[in-house]
């Protein structure tokens, strides 16, 4: 494969990258040294080709560089010139050749593999493109490769290798890539945990107390934020010099420094502030402060606190990755009529995986609606300030149409600002319970044996250093969107009332959207997957479930016996999900327990579960299973029928209904009792 340069161009989208940009495509192969890898919105060069650090910021939308070794900032694995320069022109390869990688973090992925080889080469004084001729060096690299990326390392040299010809050289060729197959370490891939029900339900119900009392107080923080505004504004003289992170901070309105200031107002102390707009207890409720130590900053971690609880609430319901909860916009939610299922919450944002997309859809609970109107005003409030920040630089879109994940820009706000489309990393959950230890009960988090025992239901290599009773649950944002999908499906086994209660629109909505593959919507396709996985892994933990002391077998046939069988000598959810998948087993929930009928059932078993009982005079249904713990459920439901039946006329045939239903919820009791 011959390298045609009219053929390249950038891949990573940028809408002022143009075919006239110098960025483009190189002019020259391998590049001139000069050439300029990366320009911002200006088209000021921020990078050359041979520089030792690539800016690559603006294109990736956050902060992200790549450090090739050969300049003074690099303090660990440097690299020689002569290598560095093989690093770059691979990296130019993969963002301008055929096929060119579309997303930064793949890039990212790419350079850290491809850059560990060439720092391995350079420690031992020879060029990566002659590993092949030093069999001793290549032994050293499986070292230095992660288990977990072993084989995308592979995939990634081959690839390398099919472009020798366009590239000039070769890393490794046929010979060394099976040479590092072989060298493959083992690696038991722990599979994203799920958060045990118990735990899942206390963080949500958390997080929505938090953003519920924020709507609450919203009118005093609104205010409260704009009076604070005002008074940075009088005595900085405009909004412009306010906002500035390198003012003077003798002028700051809350501190009596303010007073001996010409034109300058001293205000008080923010306590009396805070008391004045009724906020004092709120702060101390949320915030780790005491009333005396309360400061104007403390309103700025509030607000952050509020959008970290937002943002989490609205990724528990949505299933979307941090990246793509922190692009939504607060525009975002938009309700699609449904003729079956009335207003359903369609939540459009942007796609961070693989192939962007700046239009893609998640179905949501109709409850992410609190979360994103929290996140809105507080993005609204900042924006009051991004606007008028020449270093922000706020577009006119962005002033109509925020991020719902803003950052600190007020007055007294802390941190570096960036450009607006520059978008920060959101912080891990471990981070923002530090940094906010309010907000959790870490008592509350700490895994009890029955968290363990669901929890390794469906991951049971959770490693025991982490995931141990009396230890907090580490949360983290890829958890929710595996626990949730599965939780749909799973949460009727489930009797904690709350798990019912916040599941309910979730478990109704999003399965029958994707499941349907709606064609009229954009709707996201990795949720799709992840939904299907999470279906069968539900029932797999309900296989499970069902085989312990908790379900009855009435009826069951000797065919059903060996299914049985087979089940209880397995008690691996891999292995039951993969039967669930080819249609091995099965597991239906209803009023009694579940049905075990692989086909479709003949006699319902959701309306009535009168033939599953024998309620209409016959056996209880072979595929039939009988839970324990539905006995109070099945009692209230027997009162009920029989309140119905004294106001019907006995041949009736709504009579004659509840009759059957009556007689097979008996069967059950006395199969249970039994």
């Amino acid at each position: 494969m011959k390298l045609v340069l009219a053929e390249m161009r950038h891949g990573i989208r940028a809408d002022w990258i143009t075919p006239t940009s110098p960025t483009f495509r190189p002019s020259t192969w391998p590049p001139a040294r000069d050439w300029p890898v990366s320009i911002d919105r200006d088209g000021t060069v921020l990078s050359r080709w041979g520089d030792s650090v690539w800016d690559l910021t603006p294109i990736a939308g956050t902060i992200f560089k790549l450090n090739f070794g050969d300049g003074a900032s690099c303090k660990t694995d440097p690299l020689d010139r002569a290598n560095a320069d093989i690093l770059r022109l691979i990296v130019t390869w993969r963002m301008w050749g055929p096929r060119p990688v579309r997303a930064a973090g793949t890039l990212q992925r790419a350079f850290t593999v491809v850059r560990s080889i060439v720092a391995v080469c350079s420690r031992n004084g020879i060029l990566v493109s002659n590993l092949m001729q030093f069999p001793k060096v290549l032994e050293q690299v499986p070292a230095v490769l992660a288990p977990s990326r072993y084989e995308s390392t592979i995939t990634e040299l081959h690839r390398l290798y099919d472009a020798r010809e366009a590239l000039g050289l070769t890393i490794l060729d046929l010979y060394g890539l099976k040479r590092l197959a072989i060298a493959m370490p083992d690696h038991d891939k722990v599979q994203t945990p799920y958060i045990p029900p118990r735990i899942w339900v206390y963080q949500v119900e958390r997080l929505r107390e938090c953003l519920v009392e924020f709507l609450a107080y919203r009118e005093q923080v609104q205010a409260c934020f704009r009076y604070c505004l005002d008074a940075y504004v009088g005595n900085y003289g405009s909004i412009e010099a306010a906002v500035q992170r390198d003012k003077d901070p003798g002028k700051v309105p809350f501190t009596k420094n303010s007073l001996v200031r010409i034109g300058c107002t001293y205000h008080g102390p923010f306590v009396d502030i805070a008391d004045r707009f009724g906020l004092t207890a709120l702060f101390q409720k949320w915030l780790n402060v005491e009333r005396k130590s309360l400061s104007v900053q403390q309103l700025s971690s509030y607000l952050s606190l509020v959008t970290a609880a937002g943002l989490a609430y609205v990724a528990n319901f949505t299933l979307q990755r941090k990246e793509e909860v922190a692009s939504l916009r607060t525009s975002c939610l938009v309700w699609e009529q449904d003729e079956k299922l009335g207003r359903v919450p369609i939540v459009c944002g942007e796609t961070t995986k693989t192939d962007p997309d700046s239009d893609a859809r998640w179905v949501a609970s109709p409850s992410v609606e609190t979360a994103i109107q929290a996140l809105s005003i507080i993005a609204e409030l900042r924006m009051i300030c991004d606007a008028n920040n020449p270093q922000v630089a706020a577009t006119v879109a962005d002033k109509e149409d925020p991020y719902l994940f803003s950052m600190a820009s007020e007055p007294w706000g802390g941190g570096k600002l960036t450009a607006y489309h520059i978008r920060r990393d959101v912080d891990s959950l471990t981070e923002i319970a530090r940094y906010y230890p309010k907000l959790f009960d870490s008592a509350q988090l700490c895994v009890t044996q029955e968290d363990l025992k669901v929890a390794r239901q469906l991951t049971p290599n959770l490693p025991d250093d982490k995931f141990a009773v009396g230890l907090p649950w580490p949360l983290a944002w890829h958890q929710y969107r595996r626990t949730s999908a599965v939780n749909m499906f799973a949460s009727g086994l489930i009797s904690d009332s709350s798990m019912q209660q916040q599941m309910k629109h979730c478990s109704r909505l999003m399965p029958l959207y994707y499941g349907r593959g709606y064609t009229r919507l954009h709707l996201n396709e990795n949720v799709e997957t992840t939904i299907i996985t999470a279906m069968y892994e539900a029932l797999a933990k309900q296989l499970l479930t069902a085989m312990s002391d908790r379900f009855v077998f009435p009826q069951a046939s000797e065919q059903k016996h060996a299914v049985l069988v087979n089940i209880l000598t397995v008690k691996d959810t891999k292995t039951l999900t993969e039967w669930a998948r080819s249609g091995k087993v099965s597991f239906r929930e209803h009023r009694l327990g579940g049905c075990m009928k692989v086909d479709v059932c003949d006699y319902g078993g959701v309306e009535s579960v009168s033939r599953c009982a024998g309620g209409d005079g016959g056996k209880p249904c072979r595929d039939v299973a009988f839970d324990r713990e539905k006995e109070p459920q099945v009692r209230i439901a027997l009162q009920r029928i029989a309140e119905e039946m004294v106001g019907l006329p006995d041949n009736s045939p709504r009579y004659q209904a509840l009759l059957a239903d009556r007689r097979g919820m008996e069967s059950y009791l006395n199969v249970i009792a039994s």
